[in-house]
């Protein structure tokens, strides 16, 4: 069963979805222009095409206020049904999966989203484990071996790492393996191509990850490593540590036992923010290798002002942001249990 901990935190959890969903409603409708002519930007528009776009997307109803429509405003009375706002429409659609229109090409969010998000999580996902594992191992190496040449050499390989701007790795590392190894410069599949089988699929699409992925892993393999070095180095100090050295302990038994479990909670905050993240995917990245993940789709939405596009891409960052911080304290209460009797 639930703890009273976990209980606490879930509802929090849902409240600051529900908060977001809110917020994402009102914050395309400040932006200042005319949402019809902004979505589709054509100088021909007449009045009479716009008010039907405006009908078409349901940009013609009032935005919470039933009075809105009424001039003057009589109190008692409203122009059309409360429930047909733009506002509870937004929430009626919500429930029942629905994220909009999209202005650019016409079709449900939801299907774009959906067509999107796995193309991030196949490619980030990757990118994160490999920069978890990779990153973590190079964190207690350098720990343990702390003030040595392998300490300062993965010192400066993470913080060359970290520092280097992802556009830019990324044009490098494209250049490198378009010349020197014939690797695919862009998409997820090459154009054209027909497969026989479903590994000459697999194959080619994995090609194609090749360099986005070691793009991502490179990025962040240095941020993990530095993370986890430094919390190793201040666990390793303490004197528990210093007893179980005395005793004979084998250094992967102390690591394993004794260190790592206490030196994990400040990676667990870091991966599960870059996990929530992750649905967003690398913007950068993504451009960069014409990766048709979320991060393009964002990308591409903000130039055409798809407006349907960006709040349903934003809602989903959120949610995934908000229930990863969540995972992120349900396991601290797991790693230390005293974090449930403290809060």
């Amino acid at each position: 069963m639930l703890n009273f901990f976990a209980l606490k935190k879930i509802g929090w959890a849902i409240f600051t979805v529900l908060f977001v969903i809110v917020l994402n409603f009102f914050l395309f409708r400040i932006l200042p222009g005319d949402p019809a002519r902004a979505g589709i930007r054509d100088p021909r528009l007449t009045q009479e095409a716009q008010q039907q776009i405006r009908e078409r997307f349901g940009l013609d109803k009032p935005v919470i206020n039933c009075f809105e429509s009424l001039n003057p405003p009589r109190l008692g009375s409203c122009a059309i049904n409360p429930l047909q706002t733009q506002f509870f429409v937004y929430i009626k659609n919500l429930l029942s999966g629905e994220l909009g229109i999209s202005y650019h090409t016409n079709r449900p969010v939801f299907d774009m989203l959906r067509e999107r998000l796995w193309n991030t999580v196949l490619l980030i996902g990757a990118g994160q484990i490999l920069s978890i594992i990779v990153g973590m191992a190079l964190g207690i190496v350098a720990a343990w071996r702390a003030r040595t040449a392998i300490d300062y050499s993965a010192l400066i390989g993470s913080l060359t790492a970290w520092s280097l701007p992802t556009f830019w790795l990324g044009i490098i590392l494209l250049f490198w393996g378009s010349h020197n190894l014939s690797l695919p410069v862009g998409g997820k599949l090459t154009p054209g191509a027909s497969f026989p089988n479903s590994w000459g699929y697999v194959h080619d699409a994995l090609l194609h990850m090749l360099l986005p992925t070691l793009t991502y892993t490179i990025i962040f393999v240095g941020e993990y490593m530095l993370i986890m070095r430094s919390t190793l180095l201040d666990v390793l100090s303490e004197d528990y540590i210093l007893t179980a050295k005395a005793k004979g302990l084998k250094t992967f038994q102390i690591l394993k036992d004794h260190a790592l479990q206490n030196a994990m909670l400040p990676m667990v905050t870091i991966i599960a923010l870059n996990l929530g993240f992750t649905v967003a995917g690398a913007i950068q990245i993504e451009t960069v290798f014409s990766w048709p993940g979320l991060g393009g789709a964002i990308f591409e939405a903000v130039g055409r002002r798809d407006y349907p596009m960006l709040q349903g891409a934003f809602l989903l960052i959120a949610v995934a942001v908000v229930f990863a911080n969540l995972l992120a304290e349900l396991l601290y209460s797991y790693l230390d249990p005293r974090i449930r009797t403290e809060t």
